[in-house]
């Protein structure tokens, strides 16, 4: 058997008080987590159609079987409803692959509680998902490092939850009876799905806590904001040319790699608090050929509905600048002076995705940071690092509740969705150990009177102008 590590000790001006014992993975979970990895659970959105069918209801069924010997017992097993996917905020992809009647009923979430229904301020819920990016091969673990897909993003942290929850039971017995568990694992958090048919529909069907952690490699910091993105595409839609006569045509292939670049120098620096993805280019795989239409696909992430609102605005006049300044610079080459006249009336920006929440709790609730950082001694991401996005962004707007992701790992290091991702075991020991502390902190120490922050709750409105509802219009890039 390996050494065990050694406990991170908790920061110098913590007030936490150690378990009796460590939490550990047992064998059992071992078994659990290798069961779990052999079992593909590849999103629809991520599959190829290469490689094995995902059986994300074989997943599920197992991570019940195993909770229900901690004494969680499942509140729902199922897909989402249809109509979640109508709404003007759902990501376009989804829309699409959702033309396939089978598409939701592959992909059932689970909520597991332990204890009885409780009000929400009682409550502590976490959210795992049990979907994974593409690509699967076979599990293994050498006794210190666990390989496959989904052993950090995220079947591993999912199979040290219940190592925790079963080690806080133990310290504890008042977990489960004054202090209440939820467990969402949900489908739907890879591909792009943004949660829209996972964690959203459960969260709007009230299964959330007052505090709730969203297990995310974040390497043991706890991070109480989640970035949103949306999805942008620039399409050029000119008339093709035969490569003997290529000033005949429009070359959407130039067009949009002078677009490309134009915005991966000029954009990142106008986004305040989120990233540029310069991403997919496509017009045509032929050489003997101009072509004249084609696309190009942008990712932007941001911290607030209104620093998405000001990208917005920034992507269209980047994308006026940049149309302008290919117009400019190829107005007098012969093969190109048809597009660089027409660039503008032949270029539109389409939104495959936008107006999502993004989630930013610091602040709101003291006693839940306090209870984090000083009663179960972990330790807070710092504000100058920026976040990242995940399904965390659907409790933005619910009241009297603290929400932060937090998990092991790291999404880069441990090779996320990569080849070779991995899970050490000293990593997932640790995880396992830190949220027995933050159960047990939670029924020790419960928010006195007036430590509750209040809100309306109201749901954010989804962006008035998204492109993505059914029958809505294209965004132009107008030539004034």
């Amino acid at each position: 058997m390996p050494d065990l590590p050694p406990r991170l000790p908790p920061p110098p001006d913590s007030a936490a008080a150690p378990l009796p014992r460590p939490a550990r993975l047992t064998p059992t979970d071992h078994e659990l987590l290798l069961d779990l990895l052999d079992t593909p659970t590849t999103g629809p959105l991520e599959s190829d159609g290469d490689g094995p069918a995902a059986r994300l209801w074989e997943a599920g069924r197992a991570y019940a079987t195993a909770a229900a010997a901690l004494g969680l017992r499942v509140l729902r097993h199922a897909p989402a409803e249809p109509e979640v996917l109508r709404r003007d905020d759902v990501p376009l992809t989804v829309r699409e692959a959702a033309k396939d009647e089978t598409f939701l009923a592959r992909q059932p979430s689970l909520v597991l509680r332990l204890g009885p229904e409780l009000p929400r301020q009682d409550t502590v819920m976490f959210n795992v998902h049990l979907d994974t990016v593409a690509g699967w091969w076979p599990a293994r673990f050498d006794g210190r490092r666990f390989t496959g897909r989904g052993a950090i993003d995220a079947k591993g942290p999912a199979v040290a939850l219940l190592a925790g929850i079963r080690a806080a039971r133990a310290a504890e017995p008042a977990l489960g009876s004054r202090i209440g568990v939820l467990i969402q694992a949900v489908a739907g958090e890879e591909g792009g799905a943004m949660g829209t048919f996972g964690t959203r529909p459960l969260v709007e069907e009230g299964f959330t806590g007052g505090l709730n952690l969203f297990c995310e490699p974040t390497g043991h910091r706890f991070l109480p904001r989640s970035t949103a993105s949306m999805t942008a595409c620039v399409r050029v839609r000119g008339e093709d040319a035969v490569d003997d006569r290529p000033e005949a045509g429009h070359n959407a292939t130039v067009l949009l790699g002078h677009i490309g670049q134009y915005l991966a120098l000029a954009l990142p620096s106008r986004i305040g608090d989120g990233k540029v993805c310069v991403a997919g280019l496509h017009t045509g795989e032929r050489h003997n050929r101009v072509y004249g239409t084609g696309r190009l696909l942008l990712n932007v992430s941001y911290g607030s509905r209104q620093t998405g609102r000001a990208a917005e605005r920034m992507l269209g006049q980047a994308l006026r600048e940049a149309l302008a300044d290919f117009s400019a610079r190829a107005a007098g080459t012969r093969d190109l002076a048809r597009t660089a006249t027409d660039a503008a009336r032949i270029t539109s920006l389409h939104w495959y995705k936008r107006g999502l929440p993004a989630l930013d709790g610091r602040g709101r609730a003291p006693w839940a940071e306090e209870l984090l950082e000083r009663r179960a001694g972990l330790v807070r991401w710092p504000d100058e690092e920026p976040a990242f996005t995940c399904d965390a962004i659907w409790m933005a707007g619910v009241p009297d509740s603290y929400t932060a992701v937090f998990g092991p790992g790291n999404l880069h290091t441990n090779h996320a969705h990569a080849d070779g991702e991995y899970a050490d075991l000293d990593d997932l020991d640790q995880y396992a150990d830190e949220i027995a502390r933050v159960l047990v902190a939670r029924v020790r120490h419960p928010p006195q009177d007036g430590d509750v922050t209040h809100d309306d709750g109201a749901p954010q409105a989804p962006h008035a102008l998204s492109a993505v509802a059914p029958g809505a219009a294209a965004d132009r890039i107008s030539p004034r």
